[in-house]
Order: C-alpha cells, then sequence, then structure tokens
C-alpha cells in the first residue's frame, strides 16, 4: 500500500465529500467550483512531480482509509 504526504490524502478526503454534497444538491455553483478547486489541488500536487501516477496509484489513493484499514484487519484476523 503506497504513503501519501497527509495534505494530498485530507485533500482528496475534501474532494470526495464535496462530491458527495454535490450529489445531493445539484446545480450549486459554489459545491461546483470547490470541487473544480480541489481536482486541481490534487491532480498538481508535489507528490506527483516525483512519479506520474498510474491508474492504480488513483485508485489507492481514492480508497478510503478505513476501507483500507478493514480490509487489513480482516486479512491478517
Amino acid at each position: 500500500m503506497r504513503r501519501f504526504p497527509d495534505d494530498l490524502v485530507r485533500t482528496q478526503q475534501e474532494w470526495r465529500a464535496t462530491y458527495r454534497q454535490l450529489a445531493a444538491r445539484p446545480g450549486r455553483t459554489e459545491l461546483r467550483r470547490r470541487l473544480h478547486r480541489l481536482s486541481a489541488q490534487v491532480f498538481f500536487h508535489p507528490y506527483w512531480q516525483q512519479r506520474r501516477p498510474g491508474p492504480s496509484a488513483w485508485r489507492d489513493l481514492r480508497r478510503p482509509q478505513d476501507m483500507t484499514a478493514d480490509v487489513g484487519r480482516r486479512l491478517t484476523g
């Protein structure tokens, strides 16, 4: 499992929360703008300058951290 910088993980979590809010209340301009800004922050984060992300990197970043921990517990326990 990759280890991502905390600020990148937090930004991705904010992106996910904003996306859910926008899905619940479509057409909200402020949410669309926030989602666009967060998308740019995630995509252009300095972490990606060291290595270009492949599909598995995006999947790992987008996977909720609690789900990853739960899977690890099920595999070892």
